[in-house]
């Protein structure tokens, strides 16, 4: 179990820039204001969130393995006169960088920041992507960004890395954004076509991975 909680907690810290960013509550996640996260929540945590672009933290890259993407969104969730600071990370198994998908396998992670707090998925079989977009937003010779909208939903709930807690995501929808870096690690995965569709049945045709 401390294995699962220390691999999370890197995973968090792997994205871009979230070591070093603070909450400001000027936050924007998209300099166009069309950043959102809709989520539905039931279990250990029950709340229908709907966050919108001001005060909204979104980011995301490559995952780790080159296969799929990762985005993150971060805001408030008051419960019981508290408010927390909750993060959801969902690592999603699409063919590559700009490509736009259906059907794809899903992983989802929600993190209470600083209350060591995380649920997982724990695997890309309990939720899926019904519908994914990804769009160009602009390219440095830096780094390229990308819009990435989707919904979903989850038919088996995220458990506790510490604990017997369940937290059911039934359904989202988000319009976020991914940095990639290109003297980065991400570069090499650029060879995938962009604006190019995945379905899982591409998905299945290559070896699973972990």
């Amino acid at each position: 179990m401390p294995f699962l909680l220390g691999a999370a907690l890197l995973c968090f810290a792997r994205l871009p820039h979230a070591a070093a960013q603070t909450h400001a509550a000027e936050s924007r996640c998209l300099t166009d204001g069309s950043g959102y996260l809709r989520v539905r929540l039931r279990g250990a945590l029950a709340a229908d969130l709907d966050w919108h672009n001001n005060g909204l933290e979104c980011e995301g890259g490559m995952r780790p393995d080159g296969h799929g993407i990762r985005v993150s969104f971060a805001g408030p969730l008051r419960a019981a006169g508290t408010v927390h600071r909750l993060r959801f990370i969902f690592g999603i198994e699409a063919a590559g960088e700009g490509r736009s998908g259906r059907a794809l396998p899903a992983n989802v992670t929600l993190i209470l920041e600083g209350e060591r707090r995380i649920f997982s998925t724990r695997g890309d079989n309990q939720c899926t992507i019904d519908d994914l977009r990804q769009e160009p937003l602009g390219h440095t010779a830096r780094h390229r960004d990308y819009r990435v909208a989707a919904r979903g939903f989850c038919v088996g709930p995220a458990t506790s890395l510490t604990g017997s807690e369940r937290v059911l995501v039934s359904r989202f929808d988000f319009s976020g954004r991914i940095t990639l870096d290109d003297a980065g690690s991400d570069k090499p995965n650029r060879a995938a076509k962009p604006n190019a569709e995945t379905t899982a049945a591409h998905i299945r045709e290559r070896k699973p991975f972990s």
